[in-house]
């Protein structure tokens, strides 16, 4: 153990950047596949069936793809294209097209459940169709898809362990690089596991919170 420690100490910094970029990543996936959800899941629910078509063929695609295809493509098909993105860069665009087809879906049945009376009696005292989303759908529908949502937040954490392959620098990565030195196998892959799970679990209490927050009367 006192080795373990001690190896530890060494490796500090390396396994912090590498936390660090695991949370940032993440949170950046997060961030933008929830704004890409939120646009697709007003489509599928609202839109004509010529414009909901790419959407549904979108959301159809990403969520049939395993996630680590996703990256792959996301890191060489923009080169080929002439597209020049790093591979922090690529792993988020990937991780964010993920997310946001499955946050697109979430809100396209949280948009759907809420009762049609609801946008009749928004468009009955002159709401705009803009206005009607902003004040009346879309703050019943978030609260109904939080919990989801939650999950895959969780899932992009777990996610964004296979940004690894493409080079990108996260907790993986420099776990593995650290073990590289050490050959404590065993010791820094329970620890690099105990951090995940810790962020997992930070994650999910914030959301709770969240929930039971935006759960009240308003």
């Amino acid at each position: 153990m006192q080795a373990f420690l001690d190896q530890l100490w060494i490796a500090r910094w390396p396994l912090w950047e590498g936390l660090r970029l695991t949370i940032g990543s993440a949170a950046a996936s997060i961030l933008f596949g929830t704004l890409l959800g939120v646009i697709v899941g007003i489509q599928l629910a609202y839109a004509p069936w010529w414009l909901r078509l790419p959407f549904r063929v979108y959301v159809d695609i990403m969520r049939g793809t395993p996630v680590l295809v996703l990256i792959l493509a996301a890191y060489y098909i923009p080169a080929v294209a002439g597209l020049s993105l790093g591979p922090t860069q690529a792993g988020i665009l990937a991780l964010a097209l993920f997310a946001g087809a499955h946050i697109g879906e979430l809100m396209r049945g949280s948009l759907q459940a809420i009762p049609p009376g609801q946008a009749e009696a928004g468009r009955s005292i002159g709401l705009t169709y803009p206005q009607l989303l902003a004040y009346v759908l879309l703050p019943q529908a978030v609260r109904s898809a939080l919990p989801p949502w939650i999950n895959t937040g969780v899932e992009l954490i777990k996610g964004s362990s296979l940004l690894s392959i493409i080079g990108v620098g996260e907790l993986l990565l420099k776990t593995q690089e650290v073990i590289g030195r050490n050959f404590m196998t065993i010791q820094f892959y329970v620890f690099a596991g105990i951090l995940y799970l810790a962020i997992n679990i930070v994650l999910d209490q914030l959301g709770k919170a969240v929930e039971r927050r935006v759960g009240q009367p308003w």
